[in-house]
């Protein structure tokens, strides 16, 4: 049986593009340009997952940014998202799956990315184990993401304002519903500080947190690190 998030973003999978970029007045672009040039400056391997990675632009800025890749997988549980990548500059080869019980081998890649997918999660704890078991250790996870607002602005923003004008847009432009969940997603998500605790205790440290445009969203990189089960007993 389909979810009922996984059927909302089959149904607007064809606007999604243009009303990110548009509600975001672009910003969505130059924050994952930033992310993808972060992950340059740490020299990461040649194997990449795009998870939750819908249409797949995180993937092609990814590799404008580190060349193409020897593995390249864009992971999603909507088809109809999956969809629209096809056309696109990337190698990453579209394959539906569950972010929580993903089809691939331990350590199978050096970079996960996930942007605005891990909200959507029914259990972050759950997501982010799964990213950590299929990263290899010192791989990365790049979370680009809406957190729960903390701040003074982000609340009056979440708040007050994108329950306004983000459901009208979204109804003018494609679905009403589906723009009041992405608010309401927003606002039921983790802190920022609380999420990176989590990580933390899932196979995780902390490399940097940074806000995007006065903490409306942010930029989280994660490297992987041995438990201490996985260590080797001398």
């Amino acid at each position: 049986m389909i979810s009922p998030v996984r059927k909302m973003f089959d149904g607007i999978a064809s606007r999604y593009d243009f009303l990110n970029h548009f509600l975001s007045c672009g910003q969505d672009v130059l924050w994952r340009r930033a992310c993808c040039r972060e992950l340059r400056a740490v020299k990461p391997g040649k194997r990449l997952l795009d998870l939750c990675g819908g249409t797949g632009d995180f993937a092609v800025t990814y590799e404008k940014f580190n060349g193409r890749q020897d593995v390249a997988i864009l992971g999603d549980f909507s088809y109809g998202m999956l969809c629209g990548a096809e056309g696109k500059k990337t190698s990453a080869v579209p394959v539906q799956l569950d972010a929580m019980k993903m089809p691939f081998a331990d350590g199978a890649f050096d970079v996960v990315l996930n942007g605005f997918g891990m909200r959507n999660l029914p259990d972050a704890c759950a997501g982010l184990k799964e990213s950590a078991r299929v990263l290899a250790d010192g791989g990365y996870l790049q979370i680009l993401e809406f957190f729960s607002p903390r701040n003074a602005f982000n609340k009056f923003f979440y708040k007050k304002l994108a329950p306004l004008f983000i459901p009208v847009l979204g109804a003018f432009f494609s679905k009403r519903e589906a723009y009041e969940y992405l608010v309401n997603s927003v606002l039921r998500f983790l802190p920022v500080e609380d999420f990176v605790k989590l990580a933390e205790k899932n196979g995780f440290e902390l490399v940097h947190v940074k806000p995007c445009f006065w903490g409306v969203a942010y930029r989280v990189l994660l490297r992987r690190v041995k438990t201490v089960s996985e260590e080797v007993v001398p």
